[in-house]
């Protein structure tokens, strides 16, 4: 998650026992994600160490793989230093970094919103497919976790991931019974103590349901999932994001800086209804897995 995701979360989650990520873009300056990645690597290895009963899992970095991101070929060196296990890609699917990382041993999961996207991304070689459906944080898709599954599934047996309005374990069960392998929660650990959010943003979060989420292309170009409150913050209407308004909400009426995607108008997905409060990470996943469970026992009941 962008600016959200930060060593401090991505250690708590896979040290919880789930894959925990962050953009390579979050560490600034470039030089920056050196330190991050060393970081990381050694806090999961003393974890290791020190509970081997219990090891953590795996992390990933997320790449911006458009042509627009000058730090591309910086960030891979970087990525290669370290070995890290897993690279996710948008915005561009290609044949040079999924060999790459291959090299060194990693495997690489490719986002995509659509049934089209997924097949150029296998067709350059990445390992698996993250099905970002509507309702997802962020840059998100349109399509329904439902259509889009099936059809990916339909031709593509590797790993399949679905990403959009997950927030609990039950919704996990339902990705996997979807079609899934695995499933992909962002939002609700923007609500957790670890996380590099305002605390305004986090108890936006909490308070916030499916109903004050906001589809827009307005903010970067691309459609994605705003929370309304954070759009009205910024001097907007989210019910009329006419043409014109992000250079209002840049800069201001006197001309002067204001605003910016991201840093003040706040992604979130659709499924943030059922966060109640701002938690540890290690609750929140606990959590998860016993909802999880719960779940599987009520489909075997």
């Amino acid at each position: 998650m962008f600016i959200v995701s930060t060593p401090k979360l991505v250690i708590a989650q896979c040290t919880s026992g789930i894959v925990g990520s962050f953009p390579a873009l979050n560490a600034r300056p470039a030089s920056l994600l050196d330190e991050w990645l060393h970081e990381i690597t050694e806090a999961l290895a003393a974890w290791g160490r020190e509970h081997p009963e219990r090891p953590s899992a795996p992390f990933a970095v997320n790449q911006i793989v458009h042509r627009s991101n000058d730090r591309f070929e910086q960030d891979m060196a970087v990525c290669a230093k370290w070995r890290v296990p897993i690279v996710i890609t948008s915005l561009g699917a290609r044949v040079e970094l999924n060999e790459a990382v291959h090299s060194w041993g990693g495997i690489t999961l490719h986002d995509v919103i659509d049934d089209r996207f997924a097949r150029k991304a296998v067709e350059k070689g990445a390992d698996g497919v993250i099905a970002v459906a509507a309702g997802a944080g962020g840059h998100a898709g349109r399509w329904s976790p439902f259509a889009l599954l099936q059809e990916i599934r339909g031709w593509f047996d590797g790993p399949l991931i679905l990403s959009g309005a997950i927030a609990n374990g039950g919704a996990v069960l339902a990705a996997q019974a979807a079609g899934a392998d695995l499933a992909y929660v962002g939002s609700p650990f923007i609500a957790t103590e670890e996380a590099n959010a305002p605390e305004a943003y986090k108890q936006a979060i909490v308070d916030s349901g499916a109903a004050d989420i906001i589809y827009s292309d307005l903010f970067t170009g691309v459609h994605g999932n705003y929370l309304r409150s954070s759009i009205v913050n910024a001097g907007l209407d989210p019910d009329d994001l006419a043409a014109g308004s992000l250079d209002t909400m840049k800069f201001g009426s006197d001309g002067t800086a204001k605003s910016k995607a991201w840093r003040d108008v706040w992604g979130s997905g659709q499924g943030i209804g059922v966060i109640d409060r701002v938690q540890p990470t290690l609750e929140f996943v606990d959590l998860l897995a016993d909802q999880y469970a719960a779940a599987r026992a009520r489909l075997s009941a």
